[in-house]
């Protein structure tokens, strides 16, 4: 069972604390955190993810940027990134946590660019690709754990 989740970007102040909220939201009862590969710690979410998020009934206002550490990797279940560089440098920094790495655009086969100091279509862009690929994961999550439920099920009543 996926029971925690941790979401990784670059700085952690835009596409991560984003896809941790709505990851949280939707999969309710899992510790769903974010980190960033080069974050500048203490960092408030940017603007324009604060204003993202809120439009879809999130609050980031409390949200601080952290860098990812190995203990991090190794107490999470499920690791999400937003590129497949950050997943060959995660995977690279600390080998022992490879399986869990995934891209959280990787169900459906995409990066999410990093929108920081862009134009807003830059962000506009990659929140909608968050959403989308948070709703992914959040659908394969509880895909597999109905499944794991339903074997569980039927070993309780063959037994």
């Amino acid at each position: 069972m996926k029971q925690r989740v941790l979401v990784v970007c670059t700085g952690n102040i835009c596409r991560s604390p984003l896809a941790a909220a709505m990851l949280s939201r939707d999969l309710s009862g899992r510790t769903i955190a974010s980190a960033g590969l080069a974050a500048p710690v203490g960092a408030p979410a940017d603007p324009m993810a604060l204003e993202f998020a809120a439009a879809r009934g999130l609050d980031l206002s409390a949200h601080r940027a952290r860098h990812v550490t190995l203990a991090m990797c190794q107490t999470a279940d499920l690791i999400l990134v937003m590129e497949l560089r950050q997943q060959a440098e995660l995977r690279r920094r600390y080998p022992q946590v490879w399986g869990k790495v995934f891209r959280l655009g990787g169900v459906d086969g995409f990066d999410i660019a990093d929108p920081y100091r862009k134009p807003r279509k830059a962000f506009e862009a990659a929140c909608v690709e968050v959403v989308a690929g948070a709703a992914a994961w959040s659908d394969r999550i509880r895909q597999l754990e109905g499944r794991r439920e339903l074997n569980e099920l039927a070993v309780a009543h063959c037994a």
